[in-house]
């Protein structure tokens, strides 16, 4: 062995002995202590050998310090590190992830590395690429920090908060909200994407480097933006990339300065979404609008630029004209009908059907269809449109006079009762109306339902119809026989009867006959002498003996006298059901009774005596 391993002087503790044999090291010493010679080597080797192997093993050992950038080749390379010989006695590790492209590197490829210590606790050294890397170019970033110069720099990876940002081969941190101008949706589409970025924050001992794009953004859109405000004014015609969508509209890059273009502005047509008509990254042709600097607002339209649809429109669809339009919207009113990109038409509910009563648009049509209609209205100035849809059919009320002619005996359905009568269907889409005063010859009906049910089958008698209106009266009772025809047959004058009270009137009582007709006693004829109302001496439901004095089958009265007013008990009386209404029976009795205009039905009184 050609040095003696034990009792070498020492300069520096920490740095190892320099590898001669396979023998556990012996106590630290420099890279260059001086070696002592065995003493017995020259019983071995002459003093030139001696002096020329010296000089040839001090040739082999690396002069490298702690803290110092120093060159290493690649040895391997593993799933976790690159083994690196740095030139001393270990080998050195460093973790792959500090590499950019790691498996790229083949063996006796030369890297730097900084080294941070000879020997850790199992004798390894220490290196980092990293460090490396970063003490390289550290000046540069802290000249180009302190002269406030933009660097270049490349979008790595998404981390929480940010982005990676390789800066000059070093890791710096870029915060999301430092990214753009605006919230960027995507960020993964912007990594491996190369920008001018400037270094905000910096602080060596930790190698922390913080970096802003949105300052530089910012600087460069003033800069445009001053150049601009003395350039841009209302009515231009500019181009500008369309930078975002929103569902209102889109924002426009007319460089530096960006401008909306809102949904409304895009087209003279129907926009659903402003990506109908533009995409981002698109370059697009728009008019300025409106300009206002101090909220830092600027209008663009792009239907501007193109030719007014209405011009003229009213020559293009003249009245009584057939179009044909797709339905883009319904309402509950109607229907919007697209003539042309630019021209609706509405379709109102009304005139959607000749004969069906709809209740709501979309029970005839549907979004996205094709139809017919007719012209009815044209106002250029408010920009409308009136369309019919059952214009493109004959109206076929109009041939239901000549097919439905007074007098006509027919039979339908009960469809609908209401409070002034019941709509019956004569056929599809028709319905003609039962009057509350056609039910009955005899009855006074007080609701239709009385008489009718919904869903009855009935005959009827056609009474009137009125194309123009839309309207056909019906009698239900005039499909029978009146029986006041043969009234006087059955009640011929003289006629002595019993009948009861049903209606207490100011100047009389009308009584029940029976079989639904009624009569009429005046006050003159009640038989009872002092008394000035009929409530004073007689009740609803009391019994009476009359005598026929007068049958007017025309005007449906008979006019009674009261010949007698049988006893009974009370209990009698009193369980006698009252009468359905105060008009519940026939109206020929109260006609009788002209004094009384508030009971048109009541039958006028003879005179006394």
């Amino acid at each position: 062995m050609l040095v003696d391993t034990e009792n070498l002087a020492e300069s520096k503790p920490d740095a190892p002995v320099a590898p001669v044999a396979p023998v556990a090291p012996a106590a630290p010493a420099p890279p260059h202590s001086q070696l002592r010679v065995r003493s017995d080597l020259h019983e071995e080797y002459s003093a030139d050998e001696i002096a020329k192997m010296t000089e040839l093993y001090e040739g082999t050992l690396s002069n490298i310090e702690e803290g110092e950038i120093v060159k290493s080749k690649v040895l391997r390379v593993t799933d976790t590190a690159v083994i690196l010989d740095v030139g001393f006695k270990s080998e050195g590790a460093v973790p792959i992830d500090e590499f950019k492209d790691a498996r790229s590197l083949k063996e006796g490829d030369e890297i730097e590395v900084f080294l941070e210590h000879l020997e850790d606790q199992e004798g390894a050294v220490v290196l980092s690429k990293k460090k490396a890397d970063f003490m390289r170019v550290w000046e540069r970033i802290r000249e180009a920090y302190e002269k406030d110069e933009p660097v270049s720099g490349t979008l790595v990876k998404k981390i929480k908060g940010g982005v990676v940002v390789d800066l000059m081969g070093v890791d710096a941190f870029l915060p999301g909200s430092q990214i753009a101008l605006r919230r960027v949706p995507n960020i993964d589409e912007l990594l491996g994407q190369s920008f001018e970025f400037k270094i905000i924050k910096l602080n060596k001992r930790r190698r922390n480097i913080v970096v802003s794009r949105r300052v530089l953004l910012e600087a460069e859109r003033k800069t445009k933006r001053d150049v601009l405000m003395k350039e841009l004014q209302v009515g231009q015609v500019r181009k500008g990339i369309v930078k975002n969508i929103t569902d209102f509209g889109a924002f426009i890059d007319l460089g530096g300065v960006d401008g909306l273009l809102h949904i409304t502005d895009m087209s003279y047509g129907r926009v659903s979404h402003p990506s109908e008509m533009v995409h981002i990254g698109q370059e697009v042709e728009v008019k300025v609008l409106d300009i206002d600097w101090e909220r830092e607002r600027i209008s663009l339209g792009l239907k501007q630029l193109q030719p007014y649809p209405w011009k003229n429109v009213a020559a293009k669809y003249p009245v009584g004209t057939r179009v044909q339009g797709k339905v883009v919207s319904i309402t509950n009113y109607g229907a919007f009908v697209e003539l042309e990109p630019g021209i609706e038409g509405l379709v109102h509910i009304s005139e959607m059907s000749w004969t069906r009563n709809v209740r709501h648009p979309s029970k005839i049509v549907s979004i996205g269809e094709t139809i017919e209609a007719v012209v009815l209205k044209v106002d250029e100035t408010e920009e409308k449109v009136s369309l019919g849809m059952k214009q493109t059919e004959e109206d076929p009320w109009m041939a239901l006079p000549q097919k439905y002619p007074v007098g006509m005996r027919i039979k339908g359905k009960v469809r609908n009762l209401t409070s002034f009568g019941a709509f019956v269907e004569i056929e599809p889409g028709i319905d003609g109306l039962i009057h509350i005063s056609d039910m009955s010859w005899t009855k006074r009906v007080q609701h239709p339902s009385e008489v009718v049910k919904k869903g009855d089958e009935v005959e009827v008698l056609i009474l009137n119809v009125d194309a123009e209106n839309k309207r056909i009266s019906l009698g239900l009772k005039q499909a029978q026989e009146d029986p006041w025809l043969r009234i006087g047959e059955t009640y011929p004058v003289g006629t002595e009867l019993r009948g009861r009270v049903m209606r207490l009137m100011d100047k009389g009582v009308v009584v029940d006959l029976g079989s639904d007709i009624e009569g009429f006693v005046p006050m003159s004829q009640l038989g009872i002498a002092d008394i000035q109302n009929p409530g004073d001496a007689v009740k609803e439901g009391q019994a009476v003996e009359l005598k026929v004095l007068e049958v007017d089958p025309i005007h449906h009265r008979i006019v009674l006298a009261a010949t007698g007013w049988p006893q009974e008990e009370a209990s009698d009386v009193a369980g006698t059901p009252p009468p359905a209404a105060p008009s519940a029976r026939a109206a020929s009795a109260e006609r009788a009774e002209p004094a009384e205009p508030a009971e048109p039905a009541a039958p006028s009184a003879p005179d006394e005596g």
